[in-house]
């Protein structure tokens, strides 16, 4: 019986993220929107600091389909944010690689993209993307922001809760709208809280906090010390007032040392 050797198939594999492009060149629409993307992430990726997995970016690209990659129709999100994947560098986010795409999706609104990221960018974070939870914020008007939650596979309109955030049962965490001033910029920024409001703080907040928190452990333990000095301070006090009675009694000076524990050249000056 003759063997036969069967020709090995001819399978291409899809590119790997060292692979694929990572930069289109296009710019941020203003220094507005770059910096609400910093904060948007920052937050995001000191709170994940607390946790042994997931990841933050924004402006990069997301593959999620070969098809993509050929048509070169790249999707690079304001914000994303996964869950349950290892803490590591990338260039790109590929989805057949990290074996699921991103949690939570939002594109930051301006003149010039509000119509796509209401529209096109939307039902592909919907029908394709299948992104579970997708937000908008325009960092100029703050009034239109929005967010939806797939359901059935279609997304559904997010409503705000009682203190008007948007919950994101994704991450646990909910958006909010905060005036304050970030990178010397006092506007209405949108923000990550815990579910009880509390901000996330960003690097720079938290790093105050603890020198704060430093600082603050650092006056309790000069307050102790001086409260230890002062009851040290009193007890030599009223052993120096003992010592004088002693010696208006007619003790020796070694006897009053002797009885007080006190230096014999303290008690020498005290008869004095």
């Amino acid at each position: 019986m003759s063997e036969t050797t069967l020709a090995a198939p001819d399978i291409t594999l899809p590119p790997t993220q060292a692979e694929l492009p990572y930069d289109d060149g296009i710019p941020m629409e203003s220094q507005r929107h770059k910096i609400q993307m910093e904060l948007l992430i920052d937050v995001v990726e000191t709170w994940l600091e607390q946790r042994e997995d997931g990841y933050a970016s924004g402006n990069m690209f997301v593959y999620f389909s070969l098809a993509q990659v050929k048509n070169q129709d790249f999707r690079g999100p304001d914000f994303f944010a996964v869950l349950g994947v290892p803490k590591v560098e990338r260039r790109s986010w590929v989805v057949w690689e990290e074996g699921k795409g991103p949690d939570v999706v939002i594109e930051l609104l301006s003149p010039g993209t509000a119509a796509t990221d209401k529209n096109e960018k939307k039902l592909i974070y919907q029908n394709q993307m299948r992104v579970p939870e997708y937000f908008w914020f325009d960092p100029f008007n703050p009034d239109d922001w929005a967010g939806f939650s797939l359901g059935s596979g279609v997304y559904q309109s997010i409503t705000p809760n009682a203190e008007n955030q948007l919950v994101s049962q994704a991450l646990g965490l909910v958006l909010l709208r905060w005036q304050g001033t970030y990178k010397g910029i006092n506007t209405t920024w949108l923000r990550w809280a815990k579910i009880d409001g509390e901000l996330l703080p960003t690097a720079e907040e938290k790093q105050r906090q603890r020198a704060d928190q430093e600082q603050q452990r650092a006056d309790q333990e000069q307050q102790r010390a001086d409260q230890e000095q002062q009851r040290a301070d009193q007890v030599n006090l009223q052993l120096q007032q003992t010592a004088r009675k002693l010696l208006q009694l007619g003790m020796s000076v070694k006897q009053v040392a002797q009885l007080t524990d006190l230096p014999e050249s303290v008690v020498e000056e005290l008869s004095i």
